[in-house]
């Protein structure tokens, strides 16, 4: 009886611990990620130290907000699309849903618009553009990347 618990004693801990290295192995992964991609920004920007200063608190409390509304408010009816039972939502739930995701999609618009009203105060349009442009491109890259990688 007690080679058992001592096993499944080993067992937990040795999850346990397996869950939170792959933890912090995605915590630094998702920090390698936004420090290439600062980097790639900052030079598609070719921004000025003084544009740089200025930029970079607008452009981040921009990213942290954004991905909270992605990571509270949209999880929520991304988790139920994904559930077994998706198939036997009631049109109450499924117009329930919608209406959480149009919301949800309103608010990033709406931060948004007011993250690139808040940046021409910074930096000129055309590098505004140009923001818009290297976001796409670091992201068609990374996403390139992980193909090739889960191809090999």
């Amino acid at each position: 009886m007690k080679i058992k618990s001592l096993i499944i004693i080993i067992i937990t801990l040795t999850s346990t611990f397996s869950f939170a290295q792959n933890g912090r192995l995605m915590k630094q992964k998702k920090e390698q990620v936004k420090s290439l991609k600062v980097a790639f920004i900052t030079s598609e920007l070719d921004l000025t130290a003084d544009e740089s200063v200025k930029f970079w608190p607008l452009y981040n409390a921009f990213d942290e907000k954004q991905s909270e509304i992605r990571r509270t408010k949209m999880k929520s009816y991304l988790d139920r699309m994904d559930s077994e039972n998706f198939d036997t939502v009631s049109e109450k739930e499924a117009a329930t849903l919608l209406s959480q995701m149009e919301s949800s999609e309103e608010e990033l618009h709406q931060l948004r618009k007011k993250f690139i009203s808040n940046l021409k105060s910074v930096i000129p349009a055309v590098k505004i553009l140009k923001l818009k442009k290297a976001e796409e491109d670091f992201n068609r890259k990374l996403l390139q990347q992980y193909r090739n990688k889960r191809n090999r």
